[in-house]
Order: C-alpha cells, then sequence, then structure tokens
C-alpha cells in the first residue's frame, strides 16, 4: 500500500506563488501544510486542491499572499494544499488515489491516515474558522455549503454568498471534519480559470482574515437563500450513458443539463432518453443511506422523467467526474424562522 507522508512547513515553499498546478510538484513534494504568522490567533485554516483539477484555490491563494509579501497577515494562516499529483495531471483524483475529499473520516488507507494528522495537528494548535475551496464542473452560482446549522457557520458562509446548501451528505468530508472543532464551511467558486471565481474567493479570504471574530448572532432569514441536500445521485454501474451524438449510450443525456442546476424543476421534467430495458438508471440515495430513486424519478416510455419538484445542483457534462463522484445532488429549500428584531 502506497506511503503517503504530510509535509509541515512554517515558511511560505520559494516559488510556490508563481507555480501553476500543473508544475507544483516541482516546489511542493506532496500533500502540504504550511503555516504562516499573522497579527491575531488562531489561524484560519484554508484547504486547496482537494481535487486536483480544482485550481481557484491556489490561483486565490497566490493572488491573495502576494498582496502581503514583506507584510504581516492579518491573522494565521495555515493552509493545506492537498492532491498536488493529481493536480499536476489536472484531474479530480488518479486512479490509484482515494477521493482526498470523502477520506476525512473513517480508516484503511493512506489518505486517511493523511487527513487524520491534519485535523489533529489543527485541534491541537487551535483554529479560527475553516475553509475548504472547490470549483464546479458544471454551470453553477457561487455558492457555500456548511455541515451544520448553527450561527457561525451560517455567519461564514453568507459572508461568501448569500446561497448555501446545508448537506450531511457525502460523508467523509473537510469541512464536516473540522466542524467538530471550529466553523466551518466548503466554498464552491464556479468552473476552474474563471476570473470571477479567483477574484471572489481571494476577497472572502482577505475578508475572512481581517474578522477579529466570527457574529454569533442567528443571520436574518431575510438575508440567506438557504437549502438542503437531500439526495445523491448516482448513474448504475452497469448502464452506458452519454450525451447527445454518442450512438451507443443507453441512456443519453441532452448537452444542455447543466441549466437545470439551481433551478426548480416541476415534476414530469425530462432528464434523459432510455435506449434499453432494465429498471431505473439513475440512483437516489439519501442521508440515511436509503434508495429513494422511485421517489424522484420515473420511466415514461423512453424518457426519464422527475416524479416530483426537484432541485439539482453540480449537474455536469463531465463524464469521468460523474464515474468518479455523482451525476448531481438533488436539494429542497429549508427556510429558517424570521428573525425577530428586538426594540
Amino acid at each position: 500500500m502506497t506511503t503517503l507522508r504530510l509535509h509541515i512547513t512554517e515558511t511560505l515553499p520559494e516559488g510556490l506563488l508563481e507555480t501553476p498546478c500543473e508544475r507544483l510538484d516541482a516546489v511542493l513534494p506532496g500533500p502540504t501544510l504550511i503555516h504562516l504568522p499573522g497579527q491575531r490567533n488562531p489561524a484560519l485554516f484554508v484547504s486547496i486542491l482537494l481535487h486536483g483539477n480544482e485550481t481557484t484555490g491556489l490561483q486565490a491563494i497566490q493572488a491573495l499572499l502576494a498582496e502581503y509579501q514583506g507584510r504581516r497577515l492579518p491573522r494565521a494562516l495555515s493552509l493545506f494544499i492537498g492532491n498536488v499529483a493529481a493536480a499536476v495531471q489536472g484531474r479530480r483524483r488518479l486512479d490509484d488515489q482515494a477521493d482526498y475529499n470523502r477520506v476525512w473520516s473513517g480508516q484503511g488507507r493512506p489518505e486517511h491516515v493523511l487527513m487524520a494528522e491534519v485535523s489533529e495537528t489543527m485541534r491541537r494548535r487551535g483554529v479560527f474558522a475553516s475553509i475548504d475551496i472547490h470549483n464546479n464542473s458544471g454551470l453553477n452560482p457561487h455558492y457555500a455549503c456548511v455541515n451544520r446549522l448553527e450561527p457561525t457557520f451560517l455567519q461564514l458562509a453568507t459572508l461568501f454568498n448569500r446561497t448555501v446548501v446545508y448537506f450531511l451528505r457525502p460523508t467523509g468530508v473537510q469541512s464536516a471534519a473540522f466542524a467538530e472543532f471550529c466553523p466551518s464551511v466548503t466554498i464552491e467558486c464556479g468552473r476552474p480559470g474563471e476570473t470571477a471565481g479567483i477574484e471572489h474567493a481571494r476577497r472572502y479570504l482577505e475578508a475572512c482574515l481581517q474578522l477579529e471574530h466570527l457574529p454569533e448572532q442567528a443571520v436574518h432569514a431575510q438575508d440567506i437563500d438557504l437549502f438542503h441536500t437531500v439526495a445523491t445521485v448516482r448513474i448504475a454501474e452497469d448502464w452506458r450513458f452519454g450525451f447527445a451524438g454518442e450512438a451507443d449510450a443507453e441512456l443519453l443525456f441532452d448537452d444542455g443539463i447543466e441549466r437545470y442546476n439551481f433551478s426548480e424543476l416541476p415534476a414530469g421534467t425530462p432528464l434523459a432518453r432510455v435506449r434499453r430495458m432494465g429498471g431505473l438508471p439513475l440512483q437516489a440515495i439519501d442521508e440515511a443511506s436509503g434508495d429513494v430513486s422511485d421517489r424522484f424519478f420515473l420511466l415514461d416510455g423512453d424518457r426519464l422523467l422527475t416524479r416530483r419538484p426537484v432541485m439539482p445542483s453540480m449537474l455536469t457534462t463531465d463524464c469521468e467526474l460523474i464515474r468518479q463522484d455523482c451525476l448531481c445532488y438533488l436539494m429542497e429549500r429549508y427556510p429558517l424562522k424570521p428573525t425577530v428584531h428586538q426594540p
């Protein structure tokens, strides 16, 4: 079994601010935790490149730290740079690797040991807040994700965007592990390489470093659009799928399916054409690990339809990503009680 080693340093590796993802192995030996001093403690923890093809985190950090060269950061920063090997190849993960954002709990693989060391190191040092930076492959708005609905978590999330997703699955994610000892959030910054996403992430990190404390009062209901992930949707392993123009696909999606992301779809919305018999080609798993496929989808002749109103997120046309992770998530609105203003 492959041995992974966590590299820890208290200085910025030479050349890191100028090096693109595809050459990152020239300046980093592998997964690296970098502790940088600041005017306040404890540190803001930031994780990037848990998925090697999601480059916005690195570019935002490079832009931010370039501004502070020769100056002390407003708050200490602990930066974890994850899957360097996959980043060099521009892939989410390599074939022999576990997903770096599914191994922050559990055991049995080298990646579990590595992430446990990162978590324990930061738990001992103390953490102001935790931010995990990601990209989407499909058309999605910028949004934040939380695993808890406590005020500090939602305050941290809405500092990024008013669109917030609450989720409990998938498990083993970084934000859930750090939620055990500090406010934590995942931010989704659109597609890799988009200037708007890089700048949004940089400004958010800057704002978090400037904070003296996180507000503990409840977020006003009118200041947040909160959604709850209720199911993860995967394509059954024995189905060949594809997009318009793929003649041998048994499950044929439209190329424009990404436009459904964060749209409230009515019951009866067509999702794909089905070219074989044999039951539902999609598997929807809820938070309790139950199969709820029949609750959300139905077959009408050769059409795959939604059975009830749904709101998908992270739909993509990237076939490798779909097989490595999932087709999409399904969400429902999660209303907060209106905040009562005291006189």
